[in-house]
């Protein structure tokens, strides 16, 4: 996999060694200690996919340049706060294996440093003047806390339906991805047309990577480090499992309902659960939605003339379906 991560990347490879240096250079301050975790950030990075986006889909319409970056920066800081508020809202202690900024240095400093993070992504389109991109990531910011509020309200009654469930995945997700593409396009001018377009194609994108992670909960071979059944175990609604719920007779409707209700850190019912979910055809139906939405980025794709950088996006596309965490 990571082979073909190098593949993707082949294109922008320039562009990517050169953001790492003005990513870092848009996360510094004259605090020491926020200097020593921003530091930490950059060393702990993941695969830099969002950036990816960027560069790749301001390279299919035109050139990368300064205010490219700047988008690149401002995606990395608004995803980067993101990370750091969501470990201290889950209480989680490890990211990618590493500690998280709450573990080693307390939830005080990882919120703020995140809140630093978010201010940060603001300043830089507001003193370059990149009003259009700072109208893109307030968008995200605001969708994307939307997305999360919905979950947690839908997540206390259990009655998240497949319409809210996609509604809750586009905000949370896949409008991060969208505003990757969507501000490629802007850094090289597009009008509101083109722009939309790209926004759309990093919107289905994102859906399907977000439909492919949580068919990670029903794999024992996942290798992502995420333990089988830990969303039914934190009573998440994902689409294998709305799916099933929604084809089940009424008696087994209840009684797994009851499992994820009630008995939801009961190894046994959880096994009992996924078992079910497999048999009833919810993951192949999940499977089959997030190929559509795959498909359907790729239709938006082809209508770019070939090049290297659309054969990028393409292997982009198969990645997010295909990766094996």
């Amino acid at each position: 996999m990571a082979n073909i991560v190098e593949e993707i990347k082949q294109p922008i490879n320039e562009e990517m060694k050169l953001f790492e240096q003005k990513f870092y250079e848009s996360m510094q301050s004259r605090v020491a200690l926020l200097d020593k975790v921003t530091r930490f950030i950059v060393t702990t990075k993941g695969k830099q996919m969002r950036p990816m986006f960027v560069f790749l889909c301001a390279k299919l319409i035109g050139d990368v340049n300064e205010k490219t970056y700047r988008g690149a920066s401002m995606i990395e800081l608004i995803h980067t706060a993101t990370l750091v508020h969501d470990d201290v809202v889950d209480e989680s202690f490890k990211r990618r294996n590493f500690f998280s900024i709450n573990a080693l240095w307390k939830n005080k400093i990882a919120v703020l440093v995140g809140d630093f993070l978010l201010s940060k992504a603001v300043l830089l389109s507001t003193d370059h003047k990149d009003y259009d991109l700072l109208s893109v990531i307030s968008r995200t910011i605001r969708e994307m806390s939307e997305g999360e509020l919905l979950q947690l309200e839908k997540a206390r009654k259990l009655d998240i339906t497949e319409d809210v469930y996609y509604e809750i995945i586009r905000q949370k997700t896949a409008t991060l991805i969208a505003a990757c593409c969507e501000i490629g396009a802007l850094s090289n001018n597009a009008d509101e047309a083109l722009a939309k377009k790209m926004m759309q194609f990093g919107t289905y994108t994102g859906m399907a990577f977000q439909i492919k992670d949580d068919l990670f909960d029903y794999l024992s071979s996942n290798v992502i480090g995420k333990p089988v059944g830990i969303d039914i175990k934190e009573q998440k609604m994902t689409l294998p499992l709305i799916h099933t719920l929604k084809i089940a007779s009424e008696t087994d409707r209840k009684y797994y309902f009851n499992t994820i209700k009630r008995y939801n850190n009961d190894q046994k019912r959880v096994k009992e659960l996924i078992a079910f979910v497999k048999s009833s055809g919810g993951l192949d139906y999940a499977i089959t939605v997030m190929k559509d939405f795959q498909q359907k980025a790729k239709d938006i794709l082809n209508e770019f003339p070939d090049s290297q950088v659309r054969e990028s996006l393409h292997k982009m596309l198969d990645y997010v379906i295909e990766r094996k965490f």
